[in-house]
């Protein structure tokens, strides 16, 4: 019936040639075909199949995609960026992410371990004062730096974060120390800067105002006299929502099938008391795991802590056997709420993911296939 449905045997003998060019990709297909019309006394319709196979078998009607042997994936911070905002912002921002992408795309071209490039493209936006990390990280309602940060290495579930650190220049660095020099997790405040400290000159270290910017200070002002107006305590979340948060992060593959995952901070405007966020903290604001996926979050810290959010995807990933796209959109739109921002992830396939509830989130993403995408709403920048 099947036949008699697609390439008309029956009485009158009506053959549908776009159904029949669509059936004959394959030699075989089209023996089998031929030899049944040949039965049935056709044979000028099997020279016209020949024809029609013979074209259709000289052309490939699917591309083929080659499987990744590495990726990539930043962000800059989820938040509320302004379609209208300055050109010199714009070219900062976008500018900034073009570069770390170049810089990590290199190396995992040139066999870089993923644990590496994380750390070595964290650096650069640590170096950049367009975003919330390292120099141009936003001021503590005392006027002064306390920045977090953690890596993961998936091969080994190797982690190490540190909080609320006041003088090393580069504290992604400081935690893959962390991780690969010590027997501990995480290191805040006075212990992190006394690590700092033992280690002597093989951490850069800055005095805090190296990390001032004229951005940053504006935004602290503007919180503390809204604060000053409102009646508002110096704990709550009254930093600017049309901000973006800025925290920085990276996911990456890498060609041995390795992920690793790495975010770095400056925290909330106008924090106080030791306020420290998700960022240094492994489940909450970094995960990887080979088996699994990397992930990186942005946004409301407290909230992510609270939903032990990088950790949540990976176990759907693991549990439900869904990939890292699914799974993100899960949690970013079904467990936190409407503007509590971002998070990036790469799984053990390849698959990319960039789920945010907000109006933006500032990323890039680059492969082995040659994808070099910059992003802030929600199409990519031409």
């Amino acid at each position: 019936m099947f036949l008699d449905q697609q390439i008309g045997i029956l009485s009158g003998f009506e053959l549908h040639l776009p159904q029949l060019t669509l059936l004959m990709r394959l030699d075989t297909l089209f023996i089998f075909f031929a030899a049944t019309l040949a039965a049935c006394g056709a044979p000028a319709v099997v020279e016209e199949a020949q024809q029609v196979a013979a074209v259709a078998l000289e052309t490939p009607t699917e591309v083929e995609v080659k499987p990744l042997t590495f990726a990539i994936v930043i962000h800059g911070g989820a938040g509320s960026p302004s379609r209208d905002m300055d050109k010199a912002q714009l070219a900062g921002l976008t500018g900034g992410m073009a570069h770390a992408l170049q810089v990590g795309l290199s190396d995992l071209r040139r066999g870089a371990n993923a644990v590496d490039v994380v750390e070595r493209v964290i650096t650069i936006l640590e170096t950049n004062a367009n975003f919330n990390a390292g120099r141009g990280a936003v001021y503590t309602d005392a006027g002064r730096h306390e920045l977090d940060a953690s890596i993961m290495n998936g091969e080994t579930l190797a982690c190490g974060g540190v909080g609320g650190v006041r003088t090393v220049e580069h504290p992604i660095s400081l935690a893959r120390l962390v991780m690969d020099e010590t027997r501990h997790v995480l290191f805040v405040a006075d212990g992190a800067e006394a690590f700092a400290d033992s280690l002597g000159k093989r951490v850069a270290r800055v005095d805090n105002t190296y990390f001032d910017t004229d951005a940053a200070a504006k935004s602290l002002r503007a919180v503390q006299e809204s604060r000053r107006k409102e009646g508002a305590s110096k704990t709550a979340d009254d930093s600017n929502p049309n901000e973006i948060k800025g925290t920085v992060g990276c996911v990456v593959l890498d060609m041995q099938g390795h992920l690793a995952a790495g975010t770095s901070t400056g925290g909330l405007t106008g924090k106080s008391f030791g306020r420290i966020g998700d960022s240094p903290i492994i489940g909450a604001g970094t995960y990887a795991n080979d088996k699994t996926c990397g992930i990186s979050c942005t946004g409301v810290g407290e909230e992510y802590i609270r939903h032990g959010v990088a950790r949540d995807i990976a176990a759907r990933v693991e549990y439900l056997g869904i990939n890292v796209i699914e799974a993100a959109d899960q949690v970013v739109h079904g467990v936190l709420k409407e503007g509590e921002g971002g998070v990036i992830g790469i799984d053990k396939d390849g698959n990319i993911a960039m789920s945010y509830n907000t109006p933006g989130m500032v990323r890039a993403v680059g492969d082995s296939n040659g994808r070099f995408d910059i992003g802030i709403w929600e199409d990519f920048l031409k």
